[in-house]
């Protein structure tokens, strides 16, 4: 899953109407590094499709992303984050608060037997501080947000629950590289009901080929998801893991 947050583009929102978006392929490489999600009931997806957008406006910004994964018998999970932040005020030229509302949910289905799940939707709402350097190279923002988890259809329960989310991107080596990802941390439930702690983190790394090549907004770069306690990493009581991809991006 991918929440690569345009931060540059929400604080450029003062200034005006700001459109940023960017389409990314994954290879994935934890199926053969943790052999035990590639077994008969492994499901570690192959490749992982990822559309970002974020659009911004004089009250603030709504971003979005979806998520299609990839097994050998084609798409067969996806996943989506919406959020519209409102602006609600601008301590500094280089920092703003604000409100933030956000909507997950997604599904998933079996790479060789005939099942399908659903990822427990969640509303999120809280304050939200953004943050950039003078050109723009290094933005960062920070979350503190109410997490509420829905009842579905199977057998998850609706609770309550807080996630902290902190963003970041940097780009450096005259604007060939950049280092971008995000770190969550908020409380999820097991099936007894007792809470845990579930941490997930994805850095990125990407060569953008447009320093060389003008116009040719084509990145090739690499992604590591860690995790602790995910509820799509887990084995035989195993629940930390760290799944890398290699991947392409295409920035519109």
């Amino acid at each position: 899953m991918k929440k690569i947050i345009f931060i540059a583009a929400a604080m450029l929102a003062t200034i005006g109407t700001v459109q940023a978006q960017n389409v990314q392929l994954h290879y994935d490489f934890g199926r053969d590094i943790n052999k035990p999600l590639n077994g008969d009931n492994g499901d570690r997806q192959r490749m992982t499709l990822t559309y970002e957008n974020f659009s911004a406006d004089k009250w603030g910004s709504w971003f979005y992303f979806v998520d299609l994964d990839f097994y050998s018998r084609g798409m067969q999970g996806a996943y989506t984050e919406i959020s519209r932040e409102f602006t609600v005020a601008k301590p500094s030229d280089n920092v703003s608060l604000a409100a933030h509302i956000e909507y997950d949910g997604g599904f998933c289905s079996g790479r060789r037997n005939a099942w399908t799940s659903i990822f427990q939707q969640a509303a999120l709402i809280g304050p939200a501080i953004n943050g950039h350097n003078a050109d723009f190279s290094t933005t960062w923002s920070a979350q503190v947000l109410y997490k509420q988890f829905f009842k579905d259809a199977v057998d998850n329960k609706a609770y309550a629950s807080f996630q902290l989310t902190g963003v970041w991107s940097t780009t450096f080596c005259n604007k060939a590289l950049t280092f971008t990802g995000f770190a969550d941390l908020w409380r999820g439930q097991k099936a007894n009901g007792h809470g845990q702690l579930v941490f997930l983190t994805e850095p990125q790394l990407w060569y953008n080929f447009n320093t060389i090549w003008p116009g040719v907004n084509l990145s090739l770069g690499t992604e590591v998801e860690f995790s602790n306690n995910f509820c799509m990493n887990y084995y035989d009581g195993k629940t930390c893991f760290v799944n890398p991809t290699i991947a392409l991006k295409w920035s519109f």
